[in-house]
């Protein structure tokens, strides 16, 4: 428990230090993200025409400038679908069974307990899925493709609802703030999360977000683009091998996470970040709809890989997944005690244990490197006709530099001198002999 001698001040002290260049980029994300979404899909798609379209500067000011084009956005039966799926993971969440377990301590001293079902609440949507499927057709599914705008919109707004909604309780009395989210500026604030772990009794809403709407909506969003093609090209047998590989690869790292949910609670999202707009939109919208980008591509330009460039893709995403898997396996034991491997270590004056060899030894981030080489094998079954498919990797590349920038950061302030020795002994940040 909480010691009786800290007050909210000593447990909640004012943010001094800004990220994302303070107030003005904060509310420059806050606009630019969900803007992106909506410009990868009308700067990719059929509706558009084209991968990129024909570029005419005159004809997209005057759409933006008119009512209707604003009207479009907003989808009624969409949002009531995106309203029904995130109330089935919610239930799911209730009504399933899975085993609470405690999270890292917090600064108040408390630990929290999570519910861990994000497994099988994917195993009950694919259930759905599959029955349907067989009952159905694929036919049923075309209305992710149809409707995507709509679903678009749906999301964003939910984030924007949350992110106001947890904004607001965080005024309570009791509320234990995230370090770096109580500036006193609102448009800062409401991005970064001010509150660390806001919640309804048991249910948190941060790590809720983190797994289960936008995550496994990914994975039925990708069978949904299956689909749309199956009915196209007159049925599953006649899918692309693009396409499934496309399928098979996010799929596989959809059920890896979910599958590895305790994972996710000593990850800085949950440990240090504040829940608000930011992780909200990523968790909701950016995640399900723009990490779909490659199967809603091929969709519209159908690519057939033939067998020699899809053994060379599925190559590139297994040692992605070997290096990611490895690597998080390795600090996983270590954090919990385990040692197998006998790996080399270093330790902190805190008495801290840093790991000097193994995976860890060769960057301070190489499961940032297993993720690059999954998502860049992600991109390759679309071929080469446009860069807009490999805008995933580039995003992702840029956000993993920043996160480890920020990492670095944490780390100097809490080993100081210790950190920089252990710098020394693992000077590469993600990628060996190159970053």
């Amino acid at each position: 428990m909480a010691s009786p001698s800290k007050d909210a001040t000593d447990l909640n002290p004012r943010t001094t230090h800004y990220e994302f260049l303070g107030p003005p980029g904060a509310l420059a994300i806050t606009i630019g993200v969900p803007a992106m979404t909506y410009m990868l899909y009308y700067g990719c798609s059929e509706e558009t025409g084209g991968c990129p379209p024909p570029i005419d500067v005159d004809i997209i000011l005057n759409s933006l400038s008119t009512v209707d084009f604003w009207k479009g956005l907003w989808d009624t039966q969409a949002f009531l679908a995106y309203l029904a799926w995130y109330a089935f993971t919610v239930v799911a969440w209730f009504i399933l069974p899975g085993d609470w377990i405690v999270g890292t301590e917090i600064r108040n001293g408390q630990r929290k307990k999570y519910k861990i079902n994000a497994f099988s609440t994917m195993l009950l949507a694919l259930g759905l899925t599959a029955g349907t499927l067989y009952r159905e057709g694929p036919q049923p599914f075309t209305f992710i493709y149809e409707h995507w705008v709509g679903l678009v919109t749906a999301s964003i707004a939910m984030s924007v609802f949350q992110g106001l909604l947890v904004y607001a309780l965080s005024f309570r009395k009791g509320a234990l703030l995230a370090l770096g989210g109580n500036s006193g500026n609102p448009i800062y604030d409401f991005y970064i999360g001010r509150e660390l772990n806001p919640s309804i009794g048991s249910f948190d809403l941060k790590s809720f977000n983190e797994l289960r709407p936008g995550l496994i909506l990914w994975m039925l969003i990708d069978i949904g683009m299956v689909c749309e093609q199956a009915v196209r090209r007159g049925g599953f047998n006649k899918v692309t091998d693009s396409m499934w590989l496309v399928l098979a690869f996010q799929s596989w790292y959809v059920v890896d996470a979910l599958y590895n949910e305790p994972a996710i609670f000593t990850t800085m999202d949950i440990t240090t970040d504040g829940f608000g707009f930011m992780l909200a939109v990523g968790d909701l919208a950016w995640v399900p709809f723009v990490y779909s980008l490659q199967a809603r591509y091929l969709v519209f330009n159908q690519v057939e890989l033939g067998p020699i460039y899809t053994a060379i893709i599925i190559a590139v995403n297994l040692a992605g997944y070997y290096i990611f898997r490895v690597a998080n396996g390795e600090k996983n034991d270590f954090r919990n005690g385990r040692n197998p491997k006998n790996l080399q270590y270093m330790t902190t004056e805190r008495g801290t244990k840093l790991l000097t060899s193994g995976w860890w030894g060769r960057s301070r981030h190489p499961n940032y490197m297993g993720d690059l080489l999954m998502a860049f094998a992600w991109s390759l079954p679309t071929g080469f006709k446009t860069p807009i498919t490999y805008f995933y990797v580039i995003y992702f590349a840029v956000l993993l530099m920043h996160r480890e920038r920020r990492d670095d950061e944490a780390c100097l302030k809490k080993y100081g001198k210790d950190w920089t020795k252990y710098k020394k002994l693992v000077p590469w940040r993600i990628i060996p002999y190159v970053y």
